[in-house]
């Protein structure tokens, strides 16, 4: 087992974006905390090379629930220890906390050095902010950090983008990871878009941005590994590396998934329920999926291309016994006459046009 994620739900404030399992009620912190060691003691027995505490925001957590979770991970020695955190909430404790437990690994959602953009978003932080808590995670000796920017965001023009790019640059972030925006059902932003009170930015002008990030990040040193992410040289992300070549890995923590043995679980969605099932000394799973062959091969192909390097001709061979093109010899010779993919020796990849046009591609994988 390679990779363990641990969820937080917890945040100070959900922002207009955000879809994911938080929540700005805080009140069940330390009785969440509690269950979710209960939880861990039962992964004990296995050795982690990565372990990636997301939320919501891991760093909002009190200095002594912090420590408590953190004390409860150092058996692992994860070769990759990363927390999520996200600007305003950093502090010289908690940072000396994550530090003198192992972690390793920062990854900061800054999105925007243009304050009115962060607002419009809905962050609860400002640029100064996030700099004052970058400056002492430095401070406090950590020499891998990854900053999280978003583009094509409402009120974003080109040039506040480019921007933000030449500030977090000379910065000099190990990682940088940059999404546009994607306006998810049940959030704020879904809803005003529904009223038409979004302003949402041009495909075109949001296909120059990412073109214009990928040739200005890989001119200051940064390798271009997987579509939105970006590293300097040995600091590509492991943890994440696991999702996208569908390694397994273990999740604890409410709506937390795991992939084992062909099967997908996922913890119950609700803090309550899985508070609950813990103190019952229940199994927190609310719902399983096999994952048969089929549906293991397309997830192989459209992760995998995620991957600036594509994926291994042979390693499709070794897992699914039998040869690639015996299965998808149409698709690839159409996207390869189309110029959307590239064929080089053991590997498949996509072509710069293909990342463009990525969803395309990876619908053809799928049955």
């Amino acid at each position: 087992m390679k990779s363990l994620y641990i969820h937080i739900p917890f945040c100070a404030r959900k922002c207009l974006y955000c879809d994911f399992n938080s929540y700005e009620n805080r009140e069940l912190e330390d009785e969440y905390i509690k269950a979710l060691l209960e939880e861990i003691s039962t992964v004990s027995e296995y050795k982690f090379k990565t372990i990636f505490i997301g939320g919501g925001t891991p760093t909002i957590l009190s200095i002594q629930n912090l420590e408590l979770l953190l004390k409860s991970l150092e058996k692992f020695s994860p070769v990759e220890f990363s927390v999520e955190c996200n600007p305003g909430t950093l502090t010289k404790d908690n940072l000396s906390i994550m530090k003198k437990y192992g972690v390793n690994r920062l990854s900061i959602g800054l999105q925007s050095t243009n304050d009115k953009i962060l607002k419009s978003l809905g962050r609860i932080h400002n640029f100064n902010e996030f700099l004052d808590g970058y400056n002492m995670a430095r401070e406090v000796g950590f020499d891998n950090i990854n900053i999280d920017l978003m583009f094509a965001v409402p009120n974003q023009r080109f040039e506040d983008f480019k921007e933000s790019l030449e500030i977090v640059t000379n910065l000099n972030p190990e990682h940088i990871s940059a999404y546009s925006l994607i306006v998810e059902e049940g959030t704020p932003f879904y809803a005003m878009q529904e009223k038409g009170k979004l302003e949402v930015v041009d495909e075109d002008v949001e296909r120059e941005m990412y073109d214009y990030l990928i040739d200005y990040l890989q001119s200051k040193g940064y390798k271009w590994y997987e579509i939105s992410n970006f590293a300097k040289d040995k600091f590509e992300c492991s943890h994440n590396k696991c999702y996208w070549k569908c390694e397994e890995y273990i999740g604890v923590g409410a709506g937390a998934h795991s992939y084992i043995d062909n099967k997908r679980f996922s913890n119950a969605y609700s803090v309550n329920n899985y508070i609950k099932y813990i103190n019952l000394e229940e199994s927190p799973i609310e719902s399983e999926e096999i994952i048969d062959e089929s549906s293991a091969i397309e997830e192989f192909m459209f992760l995998g291309l995620r991957l600036i390097d594509g994926i291994s001709k042979l390693e499709f061979e070794k897992r699914f016994k039998k040869p690639i093109y015996s299965i998808y010899s149409d698709q690839i010779n159409s996207l390869k006459d189309k110029g959307l993919i590239i064929e080089d020796g053991d590997k498949i990849m996509l072509s710069r046009k293909g990342v463009n046009l990525s969803n395309s591609v990876f619908v053809e994988f799928i049955n």
